[in-house]
């Protein structure tokens, strides 16, 4: 049973998070330098945490491990339906870049910075640790499929096993999965420092998204149909089609909810980070973050109640 009250509370958060860094990007104290060292920041010391601490979270039982191996196994076929799903859909986009990045954000979503919170909303500490098993199978697709998205058209763009195999997100993975297998009791000052660390990603990443908004312009970004396109795929039709498939499939009422809050996640601030590496329509990138994330504050709770719903029947 979802507790609307604190997913509410959570969705309400976000806002006020994004309207801070809108401020502060209108100020100026958010300048453009500034969110871009904090993004680097954020996805190369933050993000490590964020994974290490959902593992840490949890005491190892062979059931949990079961979970998270099922959980796993959804990811993948979720990323692999997603991504055969986003190639149709993202061709009646005819600007090859915005094509590709919209292709892109249709696949992944912000699960952690963004669904990490969610997750613990609806379902307490152990949401976390189903988002751990999540977050290995949106590595594994990001570093692979999502590169040679990036990669077409592109000869100096390509896909190393060195980034497949290690990268910020598999790295801590790997630790992560270690230290809950080792199964011992760590002390108190280690899962407070990582859980603090890992506390700092979503204010930040938020407010550096409320930053780029401000940057943009509004009457740009909201009449071009593509950003409107991308974001009703990702955050409606994409959680839609989970939901259903996963209900259809027999599985649990708990994974039919956690499959359809996972889709239902805005573009991943990744997908700037690559826009702006690649140069890549940087611009389009931060509107199709930058909007999606803002729309996604009023999506959220319809699709989790939604997913309450098929999950009841």
């Amino acid at each position: 049973m979802i507790e609307l009250t604190s997913l509410l509370s959570t969705v309400g958060i976000f806002a006020l998070m994004m309207t801070t860094g809108f401020i502060g990007g209108k100020t100026k104290v958010l300048g453009e330098s500034v969110t871009e060292k904090l993004s680097v920041f954020v996805i190369k010391i933050v993000q490590p945490f964020l994974i290490v601490n959902s593992f840490l979270g949890l005491e190892f039982s062979v059931d949990n491990f079961k979970t998270g191996l099922l959980i796993l196994l959804i990811g993948i076929c979720m990323h692999a339906g997603m991504a055969a799903i986003a190639f149709l859909l993202a061709k009646p986009i005819k600007p090859m870049d915005e094509r590709k990045l919209s292709e892109y954000s249709m696949v992944f979503a912000n699960i952690g910075f963004i669904g990490f919170p969610i997750l613990e909303a609806i379902f307490g500490k152990i949401g976390l640790f189903y988002g751990a098993f999540y977050l290995v199978s949106f590595h594994l697709f990001l570093w692979t499929w999502g590169i040679a998205i990036l990669a077409r058209n592109r000869k100096d763009i390509k896909i190393t096993p060195r980034k497949i195999f290690i990268n910020n997100g598999t790295v801590p993975i790997a630790i992560g999965l270690v230290l809950f297998l080792i199964n011992i009791k760590y002390p108190a000052f280690i899962t407070s420092f990582t859980s603090a660390i890992a506390d700092i990603g979503t204010p930040v990443s938020i407010m550096i998204t409320g930053a780029n908004l401000a940057r943009r312009s509004f009457k740009k970004m909201f009449t071009n149909w593509h950003v409107y396109y991308v974001c009703a795929m990702r955050l409606i039709a994409m959680p839609l089609a989970a939901i259903v498939i996963v209900k259809l499939l027999g599985l649990p009422d708990y994974l039919v909810i956690f499959s359809g809050v996972m889709a239902a996640m805005p573009c991943p601030a990744v997908v700037t980070m690559f826009g702006e590496m690649y140069k890549i329509s940087p611009g389009y990138a931060s509107e199709l973050v930058g909007s999606s994330t803002l729309l996604s504050i009023a999506t959220i709770i319809p699709v989790a109640t939604f997913a309450q719903f098929v999950a009841s029947l």
